[in-house]
């Protein structure tokens, strides 16, 4: 007999996504058997319809204070009623048997948690589908046993999140990834099944998109100081965490352009290097998805350049200590 479930949704301004989220959840604890037996929405200091749509939808609602999803999702966990918490986030929506393939995982008494993938809506736009088909990349190559596993669809152990002291409230991004990485190294394991799958909303405006890639290049200075030797992972390898310290020493290399020696060929051979970088993702995502995925060679190239900037100022914040990326900082 599997253990039960509660479902945590931390939920910010999430009105136009939540309703098909929490559907999606009601389908499988209606259905006798699946484990699920309690929803939990955590507003997390939204200022549109988001409890509404919860409180119509008859689920339990708790009210957060706006510090983050991280403090969301603790604040769901400290309520928590059962052996397994299910996290799934507000624009996601999940298949009628996504729990079913996680849930026996969890009856290794040694396994913390297990995840799944994402699906995409058949009307995506080309942005969505280009950071829809790189995940799938990089899931395709996951294996069974991983050390990270991302908070869109997972189910952890409750028992292994209060004794790793549940997530990390400095963190706005990669708390995910900092829990992950404190469970296998208190001794558990973690697992990922691709055939448990949730429909995610994908960003469609590349500025909003490069924006959460600006934050998580800041917050991977702390997982990297924090996390030593875990600079690659099942998700990620030592290529994509070399991207943005490239891109980072673009600006500095300018200063060549005057120096007759060298000229603009530094800045640029920082520049092509950057671009090969891209070029065996984009063949993969090719394969995968056709020629229109080739965009990715641009797409990964901006990235790098703007989580570069995010990793500039993590840095300049973590040695100056100032705010919650500070060694022992505050929560944000």
């Amino acid at each position: 007999m599997h253990a039960e479930v509660t479902a945590v949704i931390p939920a910010r301004d999430a009105a136009a996504t939540l309703e098909a989220c929490l559907d999606s959840l009601l389908v499988i604890l209606a259905r006798p058997g699946s484990g699920l037996v309690r929803i939990l929405v955590v507003d997390d200091g939204s200022r549109d319809e988001t409890e509404a749509i919860a409180r119509s939808r008859g689920v339990e609602v708790l009210r957060s204070s706006g510090r983050g999803a991280a403090a969301a999702r603790n604040s769901g966990i400290a309520v928590a009623s059962t052996e397994l918490v299910w996290f799934v986030d507000a624009d996601c929506v999940a298949s009628p048997d996504a729990l079913d393939h996680l849930r026996p995982h969890l009856a290794d008494p040694l396994v913390a948690a297990a995840g799944g993938t994402y699906d995409i809506a058949a009307e995506a736009t080309l942005l969505e589908r280009l950071i829809h088909e790189e995940i799938q990349v990089r899931h395709d190559r996951m294996p069974e046993e991983v050390d990270f596993l991302a908070t869109f669809d997972v189910v952890y152990r409750r028992s292994v999140l209060d004794a790793v002291g549940g997530f990390d409230e400095r963190y706005l991004k990669g708390q995910d990834a900092d829990l992950a990485f404190r469970v296998v190294e208190a001794g558990y394991r973690l697992r990922f099944d691709r055939r448990s799958r949730v429909r995610h909303h994908h960003a469609d405006r590349l500025r909003r998109y490069l924006e959460v890639q600006r934050l998580q290049g800041y917050w991977r200075v702390a997982l990297h100081l924090e996390h030593p030797g875990r600079g690659g992972n099942a998700y990620s390898g030592p290529l994509d965490h070399l991207q943005p310290f490239v891109a980072a020493a673009l600006p500095p290399s300018l200063v060549a352009v005057l120096w007759p020696p060298w000229g603009p060929a530094l800045p640029a051979a920082l520049l092509l290097a950057l671009v090969l970088m891209q070029l065996p993702m984009a063949g993969s995502m090719v394969r995968r998805g056709g020629w229109s995925m080739a965009w990715f060679t641009l797409l990964g190239t901006i990235r790098a350049i703007w989580r570069a900037a995010g990793l500039a100022q993590g840095v300049f914040d973590r040695v100056l200590r100032r705010g919650a990326i500070a060694p022992g900082g505050a929560p944000a």
